[in-house]
């Protein structure tokens, strides 16, 4: 009777086992990398406050290129605060820097911008008013570019000082990107020499991984220098140096017709002379010329120097141009970029509260053009890969042809929003350009976290660019001069 007891209470139990083994739910495996990703997303989210602090102060800042002292310096502090290690004046630019965190391979860097656009004043109204006494304005965004950078450097190196991963991360400070070209001097002066991979973005109207190229550029500053006279009184004494500039510029514009259709040249007059009765001794010429292929921007710029040479020849003057700028176009990766598309899809688009409605609403009454829907800063675009180059030019394309980059554009702006407006400039000041400099910047951590965790995804960025590149040795196209740290003058 005992034996058959035991029996019958040996077998309940193990039906017992059987059935909670049948019954229990099954907890698929934690990913260690999206446990990783989720602690850098809470850290940039809770730190929000205060990367929106610093945006807004250098948005009040509103520095141009190379004069950027107080920006550089609010970047740098913050890094330092969070453990960095920053070396300032790099490249022989006062306001240059990189910032680094950890040690040994890989080495990720993630660009960051922060200079303003001259004439630009604006306040963050949906209504066009200049903010007085102030000149310039951040029609592009680089004060959200710079914060969203350092708040996605800091959030990585968390995580490589909690172990979670080795290797290093740099943060690099980029003064003049319009039209100083900052970074093909930190290029020149291989400060990209080790680096594995490098991560950067863009303020915008829309939310999408940045698989356009950009155009070559070039650009310079003409100076005819001729002979004052009194305009009325002695004419024939003086030799007009505007009117060389206006003769360059004519033939300038009719050299158009005959050159491809892709080029863009654009100028300004920077110095027509003081007064109209008198013959101007000096005037000055500013101007870009732009083309999909660096090798046409440097024969279309050589017939430019032609038509100056010729001005200078038909008025009698003497003429000196000077290199301002140049860059290259973007090369483009697309194993990081299907690496950003998955991140970004992840951290999700710009939503807008009922006031942010009402001012996108003023912002697109102003434009001249059809409009995007409002509910579009909440989108994703597709991944796609564009041959032809975009319409602006940016010296990230010279970090591209050093190493694998790749980056993404974040809706900053109201969506329709041309960039280098007063409607880009106020946007940039409110509460809508802050949410997506922090969707740049968790996208960016992100996307850093699988370059770090990943050595293969490494591997065949750099295999991709080493078939993209080709056997291009790169060669500043700017040359071998200095920064033109006076540009902005």
């Amino acid at each position: 009777m005992k034996k058959l007891l035991l029996s019958f209470l040996l077998s309940a139990a193990l039906l017992s086992v059987q059935a909670q083994k049948k019954n229990k739910t099954v907890q698929p495996a934690i990913n260690p990398v999206d446990a990783i990703k989720t602690e850098a997303l809470q850290e940039i989210q809770a730190n929000t406050d205060a990367y929106k602090k610093v945006a807004l102060q250098i948005w009040e800042y509103a520095e141009v290129g190379y004069k950027e002292v107080k920006s550089s310096a609010l970047h740098q502090q913050t890094l330092k605060d969070n453990g960095f290690d920053v070396t300032a004046g790099v490249a022989d630019i006062p306001t240059a820097f990189v910032a680094s965190y950890g040690s040994g391979k890989p080495v990720i860097g993630i660009l960051a911008e922060f200079d303003a656009l001259p004439g630009m004043s604006q306040e963050a109204s949906p209504e066009k008013k200049a903010i007085p006494g102030k000149q310039a304005g951040h029609a592009c965004g680089h004060h959200l570019f710079g914060t969203a950078s350092v708040a996605a450097g800091i959030a990585i190196k968390k995580l490589i000082e909690e172990k979670k991963f080795t290797g290093t991360i740099r943060v690099y400070g980029c003064p003049a990107e319009e039209g100083g070209s900052g970074k093909v001097y930190m290029v020149r002066a291989g400060l990209f020499n080790d680096v594995d991979a490098v991560i950067h973005w863009h303020p915008g109207s829309e939310n999408e991984v940045t698989m356009t190229s950009a155009l070559a550029n070039t650009s310079a500053k003409f100076r005819f220098y001729g002979i004052a006279a009194h305009a009325a009184g002695a004419p024939e004494k003086g030799r007009s140096a505007l009117d060389a500039v206006e003769a360059m510029d004519n033939m300038v514009n009719m050299m158009r017709e005959h050159i491809p259709q892709e080029t863009r040249i654009h100028y300004i007059i920077t110095n027509g002379g003081k007064a109209p009765n008198i013959v101007p001794d000096f005037a000055e010429v500013y101007y870009y010329v732009r083309h999909p292929k660096k090798d046409m921007v440097k024969a279309i710029f050589a017939r430019v120097v032609k038509a100056a040479d010729g001005a200078a020849l038909g008025t009698e003057t003497k003429m000196e141009y000077e290199i301002i700028g140049g860059t290259h176009d973007l090369l483009l990766n697309k194993t990081l970029g299907e690496v950003m598309q998955k991140n970004l899809e992840k951290v999700g688009g710009v939503p807008y509260t009922a006031d942010e409605i009402s001012f996108a609403k003023k912002i697109q009454a102003s434009f001249n053009f059809t409009v995007p829907a409002i509910e579009s800063s909440n989108n994703i675009n597709p991944f796609k890969l564009v041959e032809d180059a975009g319409g602006g030019s940016t010296d990230v394309g010279d970090v591209s042809y050093t190493v694998p980059t790749v980056g993404l554009s974040a809706a900053t702006w109201v969506p329709g929003t041309p960039a280098h407006s007063w409607q880009a400039v106020a946007a940039g000041g409110t509460e809508i350009g802050i949410k997506g400099m922090i969707v740049a910047a968790k996208t960016m951590a992100l996307t850093a976290i699988d370059l770090f965790t990943g050595p293969a995804i490494i591997q065949q960025a750099k295999d991709e660019f080493v078939k993209n590149k080709g056997d291009y040795q790169y060669k500043a196209l700017l040359g071998d001069r200095k920064p033109a740290l006076n540009y902005r003058d």
